[in-house]
């Protein structure tokens, strides 16, 4: 087969318009449009305003590919569109072939009759999506679509996102902005060949065990002439050969398998737990001369994934078990990382995956109001041990049910699970983001929607409901994959569908908003417990470095028209002012605001983490609300558009370490929990050491305890008032150890008051600059217990080891500076609680 990527010399042009210019493809037309210099980048101050024209506009694309003499002697030539956005017709010599519709769906048109040797014409029309979504809503009564931002657009009401296979948060979000777009999102390739072409391959996994792999390799054949000749499975890196069969197979379309079994396989593993193995297979067909006239490589891991749902006690198990071992999932929930998502580089993929693996999580989900992911995030998720949590692509809507649209969502899901199921990290596929819940279609819950709608239509959508999430996709699942896990919505209390998710549910997973849009305490993470939490948050502002590339000086407060832009909880920065006056005493100064916020933030998701992960096996995974940004903005991320690691960020680093101490009270009595994800027993030392904030220690107590494998424990309790007996609990902190051979395994630090209500005195630092075998490193101490301390060479990128954290008196930190610009300490400035909350400069 000869592949040509059709990608150069492509122009745009507005249709009964004036703007034109050279494209990028892939790209949309707001890049482009950027790129031309006919607007301004949409993410500074409140330009996104400006630019809704674009949206009601068609463009057209075109561009002149050259077809070889040895293209054109092929049997076969067709053109492939990987991703087109969304709404397109295509035009090959000015003849007409296909209309798509659907973004998230592959495109294939045979053009063997319409191209020529040398210059062929491509022509791309793609039709505005607010137009056509417009036409299909005249046809149809409104849907709910909370989160369509149809008055931002200009469209008063009218909200059509439901209508369009395309990423829901184009319309607009919670967290982003209202930037609709089009484009050729993914490749163009132009593909040759004779005789036979090898469509798909799937390496089935009925049974992986240590000792075992019994693999199916399942290989789809497109054949134009009949094939006589041999088929060949073998691993490209040992150049071992699984398989050598002689095939004779007719014209058509056609399914071959062969099984394959290894012997002691090495395994797939998340980061924490092992190896990430991968074995990758390459299938060649050969003539009878020996001649290779069709190959496909595929990557794979070896693993047994599976979500046990189990009758327990409490109700009913969810938790993952990875080649035979329960596991605690410690993630965060993923959207795409631009509001244009094909400027999104290697780098950025690699620096988003790279975060995750370094805050110590195991899982992401690729939530449903984004994108199926391009196939370098799932390869990047193989490589370093990362399971992920697949949403299809529907949040917080209710859908159509008409055929047309039943069928275009069946495609989509098949093109979709055949991409990406020969992925190890594909640990589970969940029908929709938030519906089920929303809906709540057999009870009185809900979000107020269904009440909106006469019984009829509630009859209807519902159905268009059961359609989609409980018929079209399970069945997709169960057909194109081996056996992989399906959860119709998240949450949900249970498989069917009048299993209404709500804060107290025994089963099933949770979203608990009760913090937040519910103006929850932190403490009542500690009350609303999940078997599986894939869902809660608390928001923060970027740092005033990331706050100064998209506003300016005069619209340096919460309440401008720029800092509400770029905030779209509509509760949302006062909700943040509100929250921090519980527990801090909030600033004036709005640098010293943006970063309370984000101690605030850092301080109630710590909160939760260790909620969940102490009330182990019960619960058995956390996943925050959100790891990233598709802009610069006020959200619930704990990395910003930049990738700039939050306050948070830092404290789910520490939060998510295999073993951890979590000290509680319970009316008079002090708890300390040990939580363990090793599989292995853990002995150790537990030392508690009461230190007032001038570093004395006012009381010591060593223990020998057991953390039992894989689960938590508690390891100590002691009478409050016998432990803080004749202790000023305003000025003392407890700091917990777990040490084993005088390594420490874990260390946590708690204090018996609020922040605000904690007596904090001015400190003084030491601090220095040392270089250690090629690398740097800051020391600092202070003389003064000091509250989330924040370090920070303004203006430079660079990035610490640890920041934001705790630094006890008379106690040296070591922090490793990563960097390739040269460190001075006058550039240095430090930041922390009591200086910002007493107004000190």
């Amino acid at each position: 087969m000869i592949i040509q990527e059709i990608h150069s010399n492509w122009v745009f042009a507005e249709i009964d318009g004036t703007h034109t210019g050279k494209a990028t493809v892939p790209g949309t037309i707001h890049t482009d449009l950027l790129a031309n210099n006919f607007i301004e980048d949409p993410f500074y101050r409140v330009n996104e305003k400006e630019q809704q024209w674009i949206d009601k506009k068609d463009w057209e694309y075109t561009t002149i590919f050259t077809v070889s003499t040895e293209e054109f002697k092929k049997d076969n030539i067709v053109l492939e569109f990987k991703g087109l956005d969304t709404y397109a017709s295509i035009y090959v010599n000015d003849k007409f072939l296909l209309n798509a519709h659907n973004m998230f769906r592959e495109w294939e048109i045979d053009v063997k009759k319409l191209v020529k040797v040398g210059e062929n014409k491509l022509k791309v029309v793609l039709h505005s999506p607010i137009k056509k979504g417009l036409e299909l809503l005249e046809n149809h009564y409104p849907l709910p679509a909370i989160n369509d931002q149809s008055e931002n657009g200009e469209m008063g009401n009218e909200k059509v996102s439901i209508f369009t296979r395309k990423a829901g948060y184009h319309y607009g979000w919670d967290w982003g902005p209202r930037l609709v777009t089009s484009g050729i999102w993914k490749p163009v390739l132009l593909k040759s060949w004779n005789q036979i072409k090898i469509k798909t391959v799937f390496i089935k996994q009925p049974k992986v065990t240590k000792s075992v792999a019994e693999l199916v390799t399942e290989i789809e054949l497109d054949i134009t002439t009949n094939f006589s000749g041999q088929l060949r499975i073998s691993n490209q890196e040992t150049n071992e050969q699984y398989i050598t069969e002689t095939l004779k197979l007719e014209n058509g379309v056609a399914k071959v398998s062969f099984p394959i079994t290894i012997q002691n396989p090495k395994l797939w593993w998340t980061k924490a737990l092992g190896e990430q193995n991968l074995y990758h297979f390459n299938v060649e067909l050969l003539d009878e001369g020996n001649n290779q006239l069709a190959s496909k490589d595929i990557t794979t891991g070896l693993r047994s994934i599976k979500l046990i749902r189990e009758k327990d006690e409490a109700g009913e198990s969810f938790l993952f078990e990875l080649n035979g071992v329960p596991v605690f999932i410690k993630g965060a929930n993923y959207i795409p990382n631009d509001s244009f998502v094909t400027r999104v580089t290697t780098s950025d993929y690699e620096k988003v995956i790279k975060d995750a693996v370094d805050a110590n999580m195991n899982m992401l989900r690729v939530w449903g109001g984004g994108i199926y992911e391009y196939d370098q995030f799932y390869e990047l998720c193989d490589k370093n041990g990362l399971l992920v949590w697949q949403d299809f692509m529907f949040a917080c809507s209710m859908y159509p049910g008409n055929k047309d649209f039943l069928e275009n969502v069946k495609q989509e899901a098949i093109d979709n699970v055949i991409r990406l199921r020969n992925h190890p990290s594909i640990a589970i596929w969940c029908g929709n983001n938030e519906i089920n819940t929303a809906w709540s279609h057999y009870s009185d819950g809900g979000w107020g929607w269904k009440e909106e709608y006469k019984e009829k239509q509630r009859e209807e959508i519902q159905k268009a409901y059961l359609d989609i999430f409980h018929e079209i996709l399970p069945t997709v699942v169960n057909k194109y994959t081996d056996g992989d896990d399906y959860w119709p919505s998240s949450p949900q209390a249970g498989f069917e569908p009048e299993k209404h998710a709500g804060y107290e549910n025994p089963s099933g997973d949770m979203h608990y908003w009760g913090v937040w849009h519910g103006k929850h305490p932190f403490e009542d993470f500690e009350k609303y417990k999940a078997r599986f939490m894939s869902e809660y948050g608390f928001q923060s502002f970027p740092d005033l470095e990331t706050v100064k590339k998209y506003a300016l000086p005069e619209d340096f407060n919460i309440e401008s028209e720029v800092m509400s832009s770029h905030q779209r909880s509509g509760i949302g920065n006062l909700t943040i002012k509100e929250y921090m006056s519980w527990d801090y005493n909030v600033p004036t100064n709005f640098e010293n605001f943006l970063y309370m916020s984000q101690v605030l933030q850092a301080r109630g998701v710590r909160k939760a983490i260790e909620a969940h992960r102490s009330a182990m096996p019960y619960t058995m995974g956390t996943m925050y609300w959100q790891i990233n940004d598709c802009w610069p903005v006020a959200s619930w991320s704990s990395t910003d558009y930049y990738h700039k690691w939050k306050a948070l960020h830092y404290a789910v680093k520490k939060a998510y370490e295999p073993v951890l101490l979590v000290t509680k009270e319970k009316e008079d009595t002090i708890l300390v929990y040990g939580v363990s994800d090793l599989l292995e027993e853990t002995k150790g030392e537990l030392k508690l050491s009461l230190i007032d904030f001038d570093g004395n220690i006012l009381k010591e107590i060593s223990d020998e305890v057991l953390l039992i494998k894989n689960t938590s424990t508690k390891v100590f309790e002691i009478r409050k008032e016998n432990f803080l007996a004749k202790v000023n609990s305003s000025k003392a902190v407890l700091k917990i150890e777990l040490k084993k051979d005088e390594a420490v395994l874990s260390e946590n630090l708690f204090y018996f008051e609020k922040p605000k209500d904690l007596q904090l005195e001015e400190p003084n630092f030491t601090t220095e600059i040392v270089e250690e075998d090629g690398e740097h490193f800051i020391y600092i101490t202070s003389n003064k217990l000091v509250k989330n301390l924040y370090l920070n060479f303004k203006n430079q990128h660079i990035f610490l080891s640890d920041n934001y954290f705790d630094l006890l008196p008379n106690t040296t930190k070591k922090i490793k500076v990563t960097t390739t610009e040269v460190l001075d300490l006058k550039d240095l400035k430090l930041k922390h609680v009591q200086q910002v909350t007493n107004n000190i400069n």
